[in-house]
Protein backbone atom coordinates (compact mmCIF):
# COMPACT_ATOMS: atom_id res chain seq x y z
CA UNK A 1 0.00 0.00 0.00
CA UNK A 2 1.25 3.33 -1.01
CA UNK A 3 2.92 5.70 2.04
CA UNK A 4 2.12 9.18 2.49
CA UNK A 5 3.95 11.60 4.33
CA UNK A 6 1.84 14.86 5.62
CA UNK A 7 2.96 18.44 6.77
CA UNK A 8 0.91 20.25 8.91
CA UNK A 9 1.74 23.75 10.02
CA UNK A 10 0.83 23.89 13.61
CA UNK A 11 2.44 26.83 15.23
CA UNK A 12 3.61 26.32 18.75
CA UNK A 13 3.28 22.37 17.89
CA UNK A 14 6.91 21.39 20.00
CA UNK A 15 4.91 23.16 23.01
CA UNK A 16 1.98 20.63 23.10
CA UNK A 17 1.82 19.28 26.31
CA UNK A 18 1.26 15.04 26.88
CA UNK A 19 -2.17 15.50 27.42
CA UNK A 20 -3.27 17.56 24.31
CA UNK A 21 -0.64 14.66 22.10
CA UNK A 22 -3.00 12.38 23.55
CA UNK A 23 -6.11 14.15 22.70
CA UNK A 24 -5.25 14.79 18.98
CA UNK A 25 -3.44 11.09 18.89
CA UNK A 26 -7.47 10.01 20.02
CA UNK A 27 -9.23 12.24 17.58
CA UNK A 28 -7.34 11.05 14.95
CA UNK A 29 -7.83 7.39 15.81
CA UNK A 30 -11.26 7.91 15.91
CA UNK A 31 -11.75 9.13 12.41
CA UNK A 32 -9.25 6.28 11.33
CA UNK A 33 -11.61 3.60 12.75
CA UNK A 34 -14.47 5.51 11.18
CA UNK A 35 -13.10 5.51 8.00
CA UNK A 36 -12.07 1.85 7.92
CA UNK A 37 -8.85 -0.38 7.65
CA UNK A 38 -7.83 0.94 4.20
CA UNK A 39 -5.81 3.99 6.01
CA UNK A 40 -3.56 3.54 8.82
CA UNK A 41 -1.70 6.07 10.71
CA UNK A 42 2.17 4.84 10.74
CA UNK A 43 3.69 7.45 13.50
CA UNK A 44 4.66 11.41 13.64
CA UNK A 45 7.04 13.40 14.27
CA UNK A 46 6.59 16.89 16.22
CA UNK A 47 8.70 19.99 15.18
CA UNK A 48 8.24 23.03 16.82
CA UNK A 49 5.73 24.42 14.33
CA UNK A 50 5.04 21.42 12.39
CA UNK A 51 3.53 17.68 12.84
CA UNK A 52 5.03 15.69 9.81
CA UNK A 53 3.03 12.36 10.10
CA UNK A 54 3.67 9.04 8.30
CA UNK A 55 0.16 7.53 6.63
CA UNK A 56 -0.22 4.33 4.48
CA UNK A 57 -3.63 4.58 2.71
CA UNK A 58 -4.71 3.62 -0.80
CA UNK A 59 -4.45 7.15 -2.45
CA UNK A 60 -3.74 10.89 -1.16
CA UNK A 61 -7.36 11.98 -0.97
CA UNK A 62 -8.12 9.48 1.66
CA UNK A 63 -5.20 11.18 3.53
CA UNK A 64 -7.03 14.66 2.65
CA UNK A 65 -10.33 13.10 4.02
CA UNK A 66 -8.83 11.95 7.50
CA UNK A 67 -7.55 15.10 7.79
CA UNK A 68 -10.73 17.14 6.95
CA UNK A 69 -13.09 15.01 8.86
CA UNK A 70 -10.81 15.47 12.15
CA UNK A 71 -10.45 18.89 11.54
CA UNK A 72 -6.14 18.40 11.18
CA UNK A 73 -4.16 20.99 9.10
CA UNK A 74 -2.55 18.73 5.34
CA UNK A 75 -0.43 21.33 4.19
CA UNK A 76 0.73 19.29 2.02
CA UNK A 77 0.97 15.54 0.79
CA UNK A 78 3.61 13.59 -0.37
CA UNK A 79 3.72 10.12 -2.06
CA UNK A 80 6.85 8.54 -0.39
CA UNK A 81 8.31 6.64 -3.53
CA UNK A 82 11.39 4.86 -1.47
CA UNK A 83 13.01 4.60 1.77
CA UNK A 84 16.56 4.17 2.61
CA UNK A 85 18.49 4.36 5.71
CA UNK A 86 22.21 2.80 6.63
CA UNK A 87 21.48 -0.74 5.44
CA UNK A 88 20.50 0.38 1.61
CA UNK A 89 24.33 0.89 1.58
CA UNK A 90 25.85 -2.72 2.50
Amino acid sequence: MPQYLIERNIPGAGALTPAQLQAISQKSCGVLNNMGPQIQWVHSYILADKIFCVYRAPNADMVREHARQGGFPADNVFEVKAIIDPTTAE
